[in-house]
């Protein structure tokens, strides 16, 4: 495509996406690698709504291959969306978290909010995802930062369901008397007594006061 006519590497369609967009978002990675390989190849170029192609490959599962090729041509992984997040804001919502560490061993900061004033935290919690809220506590990232609802990332995690997550979170010191800006405490937004009960016995067990 891009050998046989130069410029279409360079059209936009209509989402302002180039082809270097949608090879990416398919995991075509001979494409990319094609694409990769002109000399005024960018490999932050952003869409409309200011995706770049690591922030897509970051959303994907099985991509390493892809995302290491994207590192390697220097992508860097601090550029944001039009609403502010990041490639790891990306890679953390879909529990990719070998692709989350690609990202941080290549400086991508855990303390960026995006415009919901979500850190990558506030997603690994709402996910459940244990391993990827021990990685991003691990590299600085605020365990009681609020977004824009209020919510700490013990809110997000209590919310929905995952006891597990929560737990995690008051060890690495969650404070239980936060309220989100409707008033809630984390544990009162609790779905069942079962995940409730589970969390205060847990927390019992590691003495932490509820």
């Amino acid at each position: 495509m891009g050998r046989a006519n130069p410029k279409l590497a360079k059209l936009r369609d209509d989402d302002d996406r180039l082809p270097i967009h949608w090879a990416a978002s398919y995991n075509r990675l001979p494409i990319v690698e094609i694409l990769s390989e002109r000399k005024d190849f960018d490999p932050d170029v952003q869409d409309g709504a200011g995706w770049t192609p690591l922030m897509i490959a970051s959303s994907l599962k099985e991509a390493d291959p892809l995302i290491d090729l994207l590192l390697s041509k220097s992508a860097d992984p601090a550029l944001v969306t039009s609403t502010g997040a990041t490639a790891l804001h990306f890679a953390v919502s879909k529990s990719n978290l070998d692709t989350a560490k690609k990202l941080i061993a290549n400086k991508a900061s855990a303390r960026v909010k995006d415009k919901r004033g979500q850190l990558p935290l506030h997603r690994a919690a709402a996910v459940g995802s244990v391993p990827m809220v021990k990685l991003l506590l691990e590299n600085r990232s605020p365990v009681n930062g609020s977004d824009g609802d209020g919510c700490t990332a013990l809110h997000h995690a209590v919310a929905e369901g995952h006891g597990d997550t929560a737990v995690v979170l008051l060890k690495a010191g969650a404070e239980t008397d936060k309220r989100d800006n409707s008033g809630a405490l984390a544990l009162d937004l609790a779905p069942d007594a079962k995940v409730r009960s589970y969390i205060t016995r847990a927390a019992e067990e590691e003495g932490i006061a509820l």
